[in-house]
């Protein structure tokens, strides 16, 4: 299961298909990697989350975050 804060993208029965953090059901499938992919990083994107790729084992293959990333310093305005 994914974690909060997170889009994981998955194979399962056969399919690619992406879960939003803290759900347990898939909220989009798809027949290729390539298309589960851009739909992942559309919701990651919309969300302002991370996106995490997993391979055909299950490992983690990649990751991508939309969101604010905390260690990054901030940059003050300019005035």
């Amino acid at each position: 299961m994914s974690k909060d804060g997170t889009v994981e993208t998955y194979l399962e029965g056969g399919r690619r298909k992406n879960r939003v953090g803290g759900n347990t059901r898939a909220s989009s499938t798809a027949a290729t990697k390539a298309e589960a992919q851009a739909a992942g990083r559309r919701i990651a994107k919309n969300r302002g989350l991370e996106h995490v790729i997993k391979n055909k084992d299950g490992t983690i293959g990649q990751k991508n975050s939309y969101g604010r990333d905390p260690s990054r310093p901030r940059r003050p305005l300019a005035s």
